[in-house]
């Protein structure tokens, strides 16, 4: 079948009143799930989200979980099946003196709205619905079977979606899946994401006596600020390369593809410095180098770090505990679980058996090869609206990702870019572009008719 897609541009052109009207709607709805007290309005905006999927011809309903509910919707028939995952929860506003508008009205200034969820994930989420709907009315129904999965607590971790996924393992199968969070990056060229690394989240625990002591004991009092500070010492060695025993042995190596890929991934690391105000990248790493350990390699990172006072002015006291926060970012071949019992024996070999590691949450890494179908439909998509996409083997951060491409076994990737790299995401005056939201659109229904061939 012939399918005329200027003709779906043109459509998408003169509906832009239509559809930023409907996008509007979703975004006043303050579905902030790091908040309790309003679930009747949380499940009104699911509802909506539901109703939407409904009026497109799909079965569509809500799945309940031990949290929020999961917007479930299934449309279509044919040899293949492609599941879209989004979330209709959002971030918190605050702080609301920071935004030049009020977060939950939509406003429109300088060629871009501005609303709490536009670019994280309302936005994604209504063009892929709004496409399907256009699709259907322009070419006709679709040739393969598409699922609708939008969960309601992405922005607090997704904890009720593990078990959801592997309860619904038949309902959710698919040939792939197309996931939330792709971007422009700062010269507004689109960004195919293939993969999530993995993480382990921990939080290291020291003690001392059982109660602050006057610092003139500083000298004989076990200080369990100091045995954090030694105990860190010897997970990075001088270097600054991760020296866990065991530790890099677990990683994969990364394919050629992988490496074909990064080496056609423009990266400015000056551009980087310049953004973040700092003089040089951690290891003075540079270009190629910078960009691989980024993408490519596993980290070790302290988040957090407290012990004793930190108020204003002095006080001298050997504090009675410390304790410090890290994540630990793996890449394919490692796993939450082993690398923390790897981490609790590097301490205990050296001594430090009396630091407590709690595992506090994990995520296992995700990885579709970018050599994948999906992933060149996705670039064939990009051409189809007249743009040239940049293929990322993964990126730096983590999410339940895995459970999809690693669980499930469906190849994953990320794709549709309704945020910029200057979007704002969970910060205030958070935006998309109108011109990158309306080109999402007709992105999708471009992509459904590759993928239906």
């Amino acid at each position: 079948m012939t399918v005329d897609l200027e003709g779906l541009g043109r459509r998408i052109g003169g509906s832009k009143g239509e559809l930023l009207d409907e996008l509007k709607e979703l975004l006043r709805m303050r579905s902030v799930s790091a908040r309790e007290g309003d679930e009747e309005g949380f499940r009104g905006c699911a509802e909506w989200v539901r109703a939407k999927l409904e009026k497109t011809g799909a079965e569509a309903r809500l799945m309940e979980t031990e949290g929020h509910p999961v917007v479930y919707a299934e449309i279509g028939g044919g040899d293949r099946t492609l599941l879209s995952y989004g979330h209709y929860d959002v971030q918190p506003p605050e702080p609301l003196e920071l935004w030049e508008s009020d977060p939950f009205e939509p406003t429109v200034r300088d060629g871009s709205i501005f609303a709490r969820g536009v670019a994280d994930d309302k936005g994604d989420v209504m063009a892929r619905i709004q496409a399907l709907r256009i699709y259907q009315e322009e070419i006709g129904p679709l040739p393969f079977k598409l699922k609708f999965f939008i969960e309601g607590e992405e922005e607090v971790g997704s904890p009720n979606l593990a078990p959801f996924v592997r309860a619904n393992r038949e309902l959710l199968s698919a040939d792939a899946c197309l996931w939330e969070g792709s971007m422009k990056d700062e010269a507004g060229r689109p960004m195919v994401f293939c993969g999530t690394k993995g993480m382990a989240y921990v939080e290291l625990r020291a003690k001392g006596a059982s109660h602050d002591l006057h610092s003139m004991y500083g000298g004989i009092a076990p200080n369990p600020a100091w045995r954090l500070v030694q105990a860190l010492r010897t997970i990075k060695d001088e270097n600054g390369e991760i020296a866990v025993d065991g530790f890099m042995d677990l990683v994969e190596p990364p394919s050629e593809k992988d490496l074909e890929a990064l080496g056609r991934i423009p990266f400015d690391d000056a551009a980087l410095r310049a953004s973040w105000g700092v003089d040089r990248l951690d290891r003075n790493l540079t270009g190629e180098a910078a960009l691989r350990e980024y993408l490519l390699k596993p980290t070790a990172n302290i988040a957090g770090i407290h012990s004793g006072y930190a108020g204003p002015g002095s006080k001298t006291i050997v504090p009675s505990e410390a304790f410090v926060k890290m994540d630990f970012r793996l890449v394919k071949g490692q796993s939450p679980g082993p690398v923390v019992a790897l981490i609790r024996d590097h301490l205990k070999r050296r001594g430090f058996d009396d630091v407590e590691v709690v595992d506090l949450h994990g995520v296992e890494a995700a990885k579709t090869p970018v050599d994948s179908p999906i992933v060149q439909t996705a670039i064939e998509a990009w051409e189809g609206v007249g743009a040239e996409a940049v293929v990322y083997p993964t990126v730096g951060g983590s999410g339940p990702t895995s459970l999809i491409a690693t669980e499930l076994g469906i190849p994953t990737i990320m794709t549709g870019a309704v945020a910029n790299s200057g979007s704002r995401i969970h910060a205030p005056n958070e935006s998309a572009r109108l011109d990158d939201y309306f080109e999402a659109i007709e992105y999708f229904a471009g992509f459904f008719n590759r993928f239906g061939r």
